[in-house]
């Protein structure tokens, strides 16, 4: 099976940062957890806008991870499946 990988866009505001920094902590230890891979990203042009993205070796386990994950995520069944290139 392909590996699958979800994505969040977030906006904070510069007040929310470090609320939203100590979230994105314990997103990732829940994601480990989980067998899962976690990783953030913040847009280089605009200081607050947010990425996160999250891959799991398949579709179910990225599934438990999100539905067991301490913060909600927002679309946890857009799953997004590796395509196998030829």
């Amino acid at each position: 099976m392909p590996r699958a990988l979800t994505v969040q866009r977030t906006l904070v505001t510069p007040p929310e940062r470090k609320k939203f920094a100590e979230k994105l902590k314990r997103n990732r230890a829940h994601y480990a957890q989980a067998n899962c891979r976690y990783w953030v990203f913040e847009e280089a042009g605009l200081p607050g806008a947010f990425l996160e993205f999250c891959e799991a070796p398949d579709a179910v386990t990225l599934a438990r991870a999100h539905a067991s994950a301490p913060e909600r995520v927002l679309d946890p069944a857009r799953i997004y499946l590796e395509v196998e290139l030829p």
